[in-house]
C-alpha cells in the first residue's frame, strides 16, 4: 500500500505542476467567417446554418482519416 501511494503521487506530480492546457477558444469568442462543404457538396457558411439560438459546430475526426 505504501508503494502504491508513492507511485500515485509520482504520477500525479507532473499533472499538478503543469499549466492547464488550452482546450479551445473562450466561451463567447466570435468565430471568423468561413465556408465549408456539407455532406451534399454544397457550400455553407456560418450565417447559412445559424438559427435563433446559435449553432453548435462539432468537428469529429474519424478513425479512417
Amino acid at each position: 500500500m505504501k508503494y502504491l501511494s508513492l507511485v500515485l503521487a509520482l504520477l500525479a506530480a507532473p499533472a499538478l505542476a503543469a499549466e492547464p492546457l488550452a482546450t479551445g477558444p473562450e466561451v463567447g469568442t466570435r468565430i471568423p467567417a468561413f465556408q465549408a462543404r456539407d455532406q451534399y457538396g454544397e457550400m455553407r457558411s456560418f450565417e447559412d446554418l445559424r438559427g435563433p439560438e446559435g449553432l453548435l459546430l462539432l468537428f469529429h475526426r474519424s478513425a479512417d482519416w
